[in-house]
């Protein structure tokens, strides 16, 4: 009877926080500047430091500590997958995996059958049947995080890089009952080659879009990755389609991401579906100007494989926002089972980083950025007076004359920009330690009117600092 009663309350909590979420329209992109959100009525730039998205398929996390630990920092995005595909615990040399759940702790959107015989433990999938419990802990997550203010993204699938990975899918026809799947991993995502898994795909869209229609905190990844495992174009605006489709007679519209590329890459002939565009290990964030024409969100929302160290994920991150990107998330490895507030201590050979320390890095960053009138921002770069190869790194994000956003890697004493005549603030801040270095008032004077490629250097003389530095520049 306990068991039973813990359903309903967990079902009628999920179900008030969808309603609550009804308050606002779902997460969009702002109708002043299509690079950025608008979330809850306020202009929204995306920051986080986030788990390796087991967080529902995997019924061993507490994810209500796991989110409470991204609000407690001011943190604002999660990503988690949908339930289609899980990892083992070899996977990636990933310590405590919570894409690799325990024996029979894997929770997909599939009913379990009476047949036993599933790889990861229990019983096979019957892919013609919905699991309730897996419904209702993902109504629980996206009304969990909405509380937080946390905006869910939801991917709904991902390439199997390796055999052991399709071994463990529900749509691999030895772990369903349905004689469905008998194909080689790298053509389930495609149209032609499918082994009719497409169907049983786009049965599951419908089922998760009509599902989570009155939430307002979710936007919808495709594919993780598909540039591996045989993914193709055709099959990605397929379902695409199939989103937009099952939400047109629903009340309410979600924005739908696209992952392009590792590193960067030029968008060609998007899906007008499309308003999110994520890169993966985007450093330099090449990906930002070569798609800005595009006046869509470019995001960054995996990062890793640099070492187990801060340096390199911090300045990924300042580099990506400051470059005029709209979402970056860090592939946070210190969340796993038993620690899912984020104090594991991960081995040497983990991946990738994070920590309680570089959370607080990134609502650092977070607080800065939000900080401006973003909207009326843009990439500046020619407004930095280079000087040779060996200057610092410098990233500058500006309205011209009234607001400046800068970023500096590398050792300097001084730096010159081209601005407009007038008298300006420079408040010179540690990303670092999170804290206020220097304040100076300066002078730009020459001729006003002058084209912006004219302007007269005016040089800033910076305090002393340790590797990094941020500036923020307003005309007084």
């Amino acid at each position: 009877m306990r068991h039973l009663l813990g359903h309903f309350l967990l079902a009628s909590f999920a179900l008030l926080g969808a309603r609550s979420a009804l308050a606002h329209e779902p997460l969009s992109l702002h109708p002043d500047n299509g690079h950025y959100f608008l979330f809850r009525g306020q202009p929204t730039i995306i920051v986080t430091s986030a788990e390796h998205y087991g967080a529902v398929l995997n019924r061993d996390f507490d994810y209500v500590k796991y989110l409470d630990e991204l609000a407690a920092h001011g943190l604002n995005n999660t990503r988690t997958f949908a339930g289609a595909y899980c990892e083992d615990a070899q996977s990636f040399n990933i310590s405590k995996n919570s894409l690799a759940p325990a024996h029979g702790k894997f929770l997909s959107p599939w009913a379990r059958s009476d047949q036993p015989g599933y790889a990861g433990g229990g019983n096979k999938f019957d892919l013609t049947r919905w699991d309730d419990a897996y419904f209702r802990r993902l109504h629980d997550f996206l009304a969990q995080a909405g509380r937080r203010g946390i905006i869910v993204e939801l991917n709904l699938f991902c390439p199997f890089y390796e055999d052991s990975m399709w071994k463990l899918s529900p749509q691999n026809a030895a772990s369903n009952v349905n004689g469905i799947g008998s194909i080689g991993r790298e053509q389930v995502y495609t149209l032609d080659k499918n082994g009719k898994l497409l169907e049983i795909q786009l049965a599951l869209v419908r089922k998760l879009v009509r599902e989570l229609n009155d939430y307002d905190n979710l936007y919808y990844e495709i594919c993780n990755e598909p540039y591996f495992g045989g993914v193709t174009m055709e099959w990605q605006r397929r379902i695409v389609d199939e989103i937009v489709a099952a939400e047109r007679d629903l009340p309410h519209r979600h924005l739908i991401s696209m992952n392009i590329a590792n590193g960067a890459q030029k968008i060609v002939d998007p899906h007008p579906a499309v308003s999110i565009f994520n890169f993966h290990y985007a450093s330099p964030p090449d990906a930002v100007a070569q798609n800005f024409a595009l006046n869509k969100v470019i995001g960054d929302n995996e990062t890793g494989f640099k070492g187990t160290a801060d340096d390199h994920y911090r300045r990924e991150a300042w580099e990506f926002i400051l470059a005029g990107g709209g979402l970056y998330n860090n592939l946070d490895y210190s969340f796993v089972v038993g620690h899912e507030d984020g104090s594991y201590q991960y081995p040497d050979k983990s991946p990738g980083g994070g920590n309680r320390n570089f959370r607080r890095q990134m609502k650092f960053l977070k607080d800065f950025i939000h900080g401006f009138n973003f909207l009326r921002m843009m990439p500046a770069q020619d407004l930095i007076v280079s000087k040779s190869p060996k200057s610092p790194r410098v990233q500058l994000l500006a309205e011209s004359g009234r607001q400046y956003a800068l970023y500096v890697h590398g050792q300097t004493d001084a730096l010159q920009l081209r601005l407009p005549p007038g008298q300006y603030v420079a408040e010179w801040m540690d990303p670092i330690a999170g804290k206020s270095l220097d304040k100076q008032s300066i002078s730009a004077s020459q001729a006003s009117g002058a084209p912006p490629e004219k302007l007269a250097p005016t040089t800033f003389r910076l305090p002393k600092y340790e590797r990094e530095l941020v500036g923020r520049i307003t005309r007084k």
